[in-house]
């Protein structure tokens, strides 16, 4: 995956401390932004997005979502 981006959200403020997504047609990666080089976890598209819908329910986070557009 060569795509990574990282949330608009992740700022100087904060430094640049986030979570990172890239995906392709048929998976989401996610990895963390201050080791991009250590393990990257790897979903189905369609199980990451299961994912986001559960933190929208459960959860004020919507960092994921805006990353995931």
């Amino acid at each position: 995956m060569d795509n990574w981006r990282k949330s608009s959200y992740s700022g100087p403020d904060d430094g640049n401390d986030c979570v990172e997504i890239a995906d392709t047609p048929t998976h989401v990666g996610v990895r963390d932004s201050k080791a991009p080089a250590r393990a990257t976890l790897t979903f189905p598209a369609g199980a990451f997005t299961a994912f986001l819908d559960a933190l929208k329910t459960y959860s004020t986070v919507t960092d994921f979502a805006r990353l995931r557009g």
